[in-house]
This record gives structure tokens, C-alpha cells and sequence, in this order.
């Protein structure tokens, strides 16, 4: 099938009212219709996510801001114009016709427009809004290649958009501007970027600020238990059935299932970051140690996915 008729395809699904898979640089999307109530109590229905847990709506560009806000701050206008298409989801109060589905009955909602080529002809092609959290169950880690998402879901959905390997592999910033700026979750955009455009952003503590999409303590899980060590304790808990995943290289002694070594660069170790926990998912392994990353805001993305994950599992499992 051409490209160009799997689009066609891809665009009649979504008028149907299905759920389809596609491809951002930050992770592959769930989407449907932001416009149709049903098309989007599906996307939660297969996802088995919270009514209450929010979406993010995918734009065409920034000039469909207007059809989605209620208003725009200058801030959010800056920030926008900066860093649009691009990893960045804007928290902003919600248009009067902007359905309760998507914004799970919250008064504000998050936009973006991705920067990935087919998501950006889908939106085009399709005319509206695409709301689309990640294309897996809830909870788990998050899809970055369209066999994931055909791993996840299979025949439920009805179409996956294959774009290739996303180019940032973690989700988009999420940044409030409902009054004071708040970084409500790190990714694919660092806050001195951010800042440097838009002023000062507050990191929001825990539970702060309007709800928004995956920042839930507990997220991007595998089903292994994981926990997060320092190096050296790392190595000295890394048994025959623990895997790892490590800024180092595997040690001669190590006799487990799988060592990955993702290196110590942050946008690397990043973009490899949901591939290398679900390949150590499918280890066999009874635990997953990751080897904790340095302070700085180049690895905050990467930090606050793992502390999530680590979150969702029980420490006494890894005892």
C-alpha cells in the first residue's frame, strides 16, 4: 500500500470515529477525533486509562490555537512560535465547544503541534484536532516504533500510521501558562530553553498546577519491578535474573539475562530510553536495575520517566 493511500485511509478511520496509531518524534500516538465523544471515550477504553486524565490535542499548526484556547498569554504565544512544531504541549484554559472527553471535565487543555513529517500531513489531511495520549495500555512504557504499538494492541486498532523510529523517544514538555508558568512535566525541550524565551518557569512540585497528561507519580512502567541505584550498588545487586541498564559497560562477572550499556550521553540514552525497557521486559529477567543519571536539566526527561517507573513498581519485589 503507497503512503499516500494509507493517509487516505488513515484519514477516513478517524471520520469513522476509530482510534488509529501514528507516528510524533516523541513517541507513536493513540488518536482520534478531539472533536467526536465517542471516538475519544474509545481511545481511553483501549488504553484503559482514567476518564479524569487528560489529552493532549495534536494542531495542524499554531494558527488552530484559537479554535482549542480561550485564550492565548503572550508567554504561551512566545513559546509557541519558538518551539512549534516541536516537542511542547501548552496548558492553556479551554475553548467554549472543546469537549469534557478530552480534557477529562478540566476547565484547561493541552496543545501541540509535532514536528514529525506523517503526523503533520495526517493533521493536514484530516482538518481538525487529533487527540492522542501514547499508543499503549495505561501506565506502561510508551511506544516508539510502530511494532510497539502493533505489540500492544494488535487488531483493536485499526490502523498504525508506520513513521519509523521516533526522533525524540520521550514525551513532549508540558508547560502550563494558566497563570504563573509551571513545568508540570520535563521532556523533549529543557527548561533554559524554555526560560530563555518565555521568562521563569516554575518546576510545579507533585500534584500541582491543572491536570495534564502523564504526570501521574506512578508511569511508563514495565511489568518487571525496576529500581533505580547508583552505579556501584547497581553492579553489586546485578544477579544471574536481575537485567540492567547502565552508563557503563557490562562487568566481566555479570551472568545475567541482559546488560544493555546506553552510554552517557542524555539525548541518546533518551531516545533509546522505552526501547531498552521494553527489551529488558521481555528478558525473563525477575528485576530491572537501571543505573540512576546525573543531576542537570539535560537529563531531567530522562529522570523523571525513571522515577515513575519506579514508582509503579513494588520495592519488595526487588529484595
Amino acid at each position: 500500500m503507497s503512503a499516500e493511500v494509507e493517509l487516505r485511509e488513515a484519514v477516513a478511520a478517524l471520520c469513522a470515529g476509530d482510534a488509529i496509531g501514528f507516528p510524533t518524534e516523541t513517541v507513536y500516538g493513540l488518536g482520534a477525533d478531539a472533536g467526536n465523544p465517542a471516538a475519544v471515550r474509545r481511545v481511553f477504553a483501549l488504553k484503559g486509562r482514567p476518564a479524569n486524565h487528560p489529552l493532549i490535542v495534536h494542531l495542524r499548526d499554531a494558527s488552530a490555537l484559537g479554535e482549542w484556547a480561550a485564550h492565548v498569554p503572550a508567554a504561551a504565544e512566545r513559546l509557541a512560535r519558538a518551539f512549534w512544531p516541536g516537542p511542547l504541549t501548552l496548558i492553556l484554559p479551554r475553548a467554549a465547544g472543546v469537549i469534557d472527553e478530552v480534557t477529562g471535565g478540566a476547565p484547561t487543555v493541552g496543545l501541540r503541534v509535532p514536528s514529525h513529517p506523517l503526523a503533520l500531513a495526517l493533521l493536514a489531511a484530516f482538518g481538525g484536532g487529533i487527540a492522542a495520549p501514547s499508543a499503549n495500555r495505561f501506565g506502561r512504557v510508551s511506544p516508539t516504533t510502530a511494532a510497539h504499538v502493533r505489540a500492544e494492541f494488535g487488531a483493536e486498532v485499526a490502523l498504525v500510521l508506520d513513521g519509523g523510529d521516533c526522533s525524540v523517544g520521550l514525551e513532549s514538555t508540558i508547560v502550563s501558562c494558566v497563570g504563573e508558568l509551571l513545568l508540570l512535566r520535563p521532556g523533549g525541550i529543557a527548561l533554559p530553553d524554555l526560560e530563555a524565551v518565555a521568562g521563569p518557569i516554575r518546576r510545579a512540585e507533585r500534584g500541582e498546577g491543572p491536570r495534564a497528561s502523564g504526570t501521574l507519580a506512578a508511569h511508563y512502567a514495565p511489568r518487571t519491578p525496576l529500581r533505580v541505584l547508583p552505579a556501584d550498588s547497581l553492579r553489586a545487586l546485578a544477579g544471574a535474573s536481575v537485567a540492567v541498564l547502565a552508563r557503563s559497560g557490562r562487568p566481566a562477572d555479570y551472568a545475567g539475562p541482559l546488560w544493555i550499556e546506553a552510554g552517557a550521553e542524555a539525548v541518546r540514552f533518551g531516545h533509546d530510553l522505552y526501547a531498552d525497557l521494553r527489551r529488558l521486559d521481555a528478558s525473563g529477567a525477575a528485576a530491572i536495575l537501571v543505573e540512576a543519571v546525573p543531576a542537570g536539566a539535560n537529563w531531567d526527561a530522562v529522570r523523571d520517566r525513571l522515577a515513575r517507573a519506579a514508582a509503579a513498581c513494588d520495592a519488595e519485589d526487588l529484595a
